[in-house]
């Protein structure tokens, strides 16, 4: 291996909305991945730099960066897929304020889950014997497609009504919104029918599929809200949605 092949040039953005990209040299290891690189920076070229992370092995979310212009998980992004040419260009999530360099503020992001009545709300107590749910039943199949969101933002932040419109409700919020629209168990429907179906909700999206090609868990958001569009419709239809 050349010198150069040995060495990667990172350019990461550094400071707040206004920073700017600052480069660093770091060594080109076999298997390295993303959150490898910019681990060492912190840790042997600049203490200050400002990142989050958690598990490492992909279970979280907390990691997620852009990569070369694309939101990314990169506990488990290898450097030797999306490297061009020996370089690397990391920063912060798209369409979030950015808290200090690779680290951006999720508040938004959860505030929407709020928004879309993203919650379970329970039917019985714990008193009440456990409701039976088929686990072949459509709309089990339905949530279990669409359940396991960790949360990471990447189809956030990919997104392109997100970035146009500031109102509308982003994929994930609106992705666990239809999991908890196909669970009989669950009490908070009508509410939650009106909260998708307004402004900034489920008929914003305009089906890119950005998130669809990114979410590093292989969920399907576009999909997801493709059935709110259509279950608000027909509860429009109905008279249930003014």
């Amino acid at each position: 291996m050349s010198q150069s092949q040995q060495h990667l040039t990172v350019s990461v953005w550094r400071g707040k909305s206004e920073g700017a990209f600052q480069d660093y040299q770091v060594p080109h290891l076999e298997n390295q991945t993303v959150l490898d690189i910019v681990t060492w920076i912190q840790r042997y070229l600049d203490p200050t730099l400002s990142y989050r992370f958690a598990c490492r092995v992909g279970m979280c979310g907390s990691c997620a960066m852009t990569v070369n212009g694309t939101p990314r998980w990169t506990c488990r992004t290898h450097v030797s897929k999306v490297a061009r040419d020996g370089r690397l260009k990391i920063g912060p999530l798209s369409n979030l304020p950015v808290i200090k360099d690779l680290a951006a503020d999720m508040t938004a992001f959860f505030e929407k889950w709020q928004r879309a009545e993203a919650r379970f709300t329970p039917t019985k107590t714990r008193l009440d014997p456990i409701e039976q749910i088929p686990p072949s039943s459509p709309a089990r199949l339905a949530a279990s497609a669409a359940i396991e969101c960790i949360n990471c933002g990447v189809c956030y932040a990919a997104c392109d009504t997100v970035r146009w419109n500031a109102d509308y409700l982003g994929p994930a919020a609106l992705n666990r919104a239809w999991t908890l629209v196909n669970d009989v168990r669950d009490g908070g429907q009508d509410v939650r029918l009106r909260a998708i179906s307004a402004n900034g909700g489920c008929h914003n999206c305009h089906s890119h599929q950005s998130c669809q090609v990114l979410c590093p868990q292989n969920l399907n958001p576009t999909a997801s809200i493709a059935g709110l569009k259509r279950l608000t419709a027909a509860a429009f239809i109905r008279g249930g949605l003014k």
